[in-house]
């Protein structure tokens, strides 16, 4: 009797019904407090450091300034400024979805 193989699953072929939901910009980043802190920032970082750069990989290109703790999870709008870093949008990227899965845990 000749053995069974394994038949590839053809469910990963089958288009997604839930579509993702569009992304809605916070209208707190746009806002005038918001612009002028992190102008603020920017210009505190350069005298503390010499410059602005990633905190996690050096580069200088399409910086963003995040939380360190997440606005969602009770962090300060406009926190102190050591509580705050620059990331590229990388690895901001990565933080910012790091940080939505804990909450899809609940919190772990």
């Amino acid at each position: 009797m000749g053995r069974l193989k394994s038949m590839p699953s053809r469910l990963g072929a089958l288009p997604s019904r839930v579509k993702a939901m569009p992304k809605v910009a916070d209208r707190f980043y746009q806002s005038p407090e918001w612009r002028a802190y992190r102008d603020q920032h920017r210009q505190w970082t350069k005298a503390r450091q010499g410059g602005v750069w990633c905190c996690v990989c050096g580069s200088t290109h399409r910086l963003i300034l995040d939380h360190r703790e997440e606005r969602k999870d009770g962090g300060a709008d406009l926190p102190a400024f050591d509580k705050m870093d620059w990331y590229c949008t990388a690895h901001h990227n990565a933080k910012t979805a790091e940080a939505r899965a804990r909450r899809a845990r609940g919190g772990r």
